[in-house]
């Protein structure tokens, strides 16, 4: 059994790195799984190796987004912070840090840069359509 439950990511919490954030990737899609899982998802892609994703396993139980339970020699480790909770925290963090907290804005900013697909404009009009009902 993990040590913690699973939450969502709150507005206090330590952030996580672009290194961490690949490992926490890893164990969203699968969990829990032990070091050398992780590695395999990880490492050939990234150059690292089975040391780098022990320390950043060990950062990620210290910022308690990670649980660990012991499976004989080794440990299992699973998420404590949801994947939509944390890039839901994420994307406020940069609309407020990058826009003033207005999302029209960076909506504005894709359209002008012309970053926004025919597609991407599709859902979002159908996304717009759901919150006015």
């Amino acid at each position: 059994m993990p040590t913690k439950t699973a939450r969502g990511a709150d507005a206090g919490a330590e952030r996580i790195s672009d290194a961490e954030y690949a490992v926490m990737e890893a164990l969203w899609k699968r969990s829990p799984q032990t070091a050398a899982e992780v590695c395999d998802t990880v490492c050939a892609e990234r150059g690292w190796s089975i040391p780098t994703v022990k320390t950043l396993l060990s950062r990620l139980v210290q910022k308690n987004a990670l649980a660990t339970e012991p499976d004989g020699r080794r440990y299992l480790y699973t998420p404590l912070i949801e994947r939509s909770a944390y890039v839901g925290t994420e994307s406020k963090r940069m609309v407020e840090r990058l826009f003033g907290g207005k999302a029209a804005s960076l909506l504005a900013h894709l359209a002008q840069e012309e970053a926004l697909s025919a597609d991407d404009i599709a859902e979002i009009e159908r996304l717009l359509e759901e919150m006015k009902k």
